[in-house]
């Protein structure tokens, strides 16, 4: 890919009632949305497009942050703004984000970023249904797909069950208890939002106070046992949820 940033070809209708930023954003929203700009094309700064398309640069800034809040681009410090990836779309099912992500076609990626083992105190406890005192195991990953961060999972399990630090750098949660005859069977999820503190921003590569969806599940397996508890939180310019309604 070529180093030299993209710069748009862009006609500006000064006469329009569009601002001028949202004819910029216009215009290169359509071309991400397209397929015309790959993911990870770098796209000119705003001093640059300013200068070129003869508007100020509070204008293509806003253009440019338009098109961030949509999801179609990124912006960081010293990348600049390139074109995001797509937006990732995960159905409403008792599954693990890595099965769903890898079956939509998502190269995925997982960081362990904490795994600790430790007595529970009653919150963990009233949470997993055992006595205070239980050994549980805490851990908290950051998943990536196509090399963005997507989401921060912390998860709660007994610690009797618990897969490895080792095969949780490689495979999914939900199939490693699989694989120790562990099914997940039934889930209570709580879906929310709320917005990102500033070491969540900064682990997701989003800015800081950006929007957050938020997903609170206990898993069950088929006796009634309690085999895990999440609390995840999800880019939400990068990631929704999608369910099916029936009539009843």
């Amino acid at each position: 890919m070529s180093d030299t940033p993209f710069q748009p070809e862009i006609t500006i209708d000064r006469s329009s009632e569009l601002p001028l930023y949202a004819q910029i954003a216009e215009a290169l929203g359509a071309l991400i949305l397209e397929g015309q700009l790959a993911p990870g094309t770098r796209i000119e700064d705003e001093v640059s497009m300013a200068k070129r398309l003869q508007v100020s640069r509070p204008t293509a800034r806003q253009a440019l942050q338009s098109l961030a809040d949509r999801g179609l681009v990124s912006r960081r410090r010293g990348a600049g703004t390139v074109v995001a990836s797509p937006h990732v779309r995960r159905p409403m099912e008792l599954s693990s984000l890595l099965s769903d992500l890898t079956a939509a076609g998502h190269k995925v990626s997982t960081e362990l970023l904490e795994y600790t083992t430790h007595p529970a105190d009653e919150e963990e406890a009233e949470r997993l249904e055992i006595d205070p005192g239980t050994e549980v195991t805490h851990l908290r990953r950051l998943r990536s797909a196509d090399g963005e961060p997507i989401a921060l999972m912390d998860n709660l399990l007994p610690a009797a069950i618990a897969p490895t630090r080792e095969e949780l750098e490689h495979a999914g949660l939900y199939d490693l208890l699989r694989g120790r005859g562990i099914v997940p069977a039934t889930a209570k999820q709580v879906i929310g939002a709320r917005n990102a503190t500033a070491k969540e921003a900064a682990a997701l590569d989003e800015r800081r106070r950006a929007a957050l969806l938020t997903a609170k599940r206990t898993t069950y397996d088929a006796t009634g046992r309690v085999i895990e508890y999440g609390d995840h939180i999800y880019r939400a310019s990068r990631y929704s949820f999608e369910t099916s309604l029936f009539t009843g």
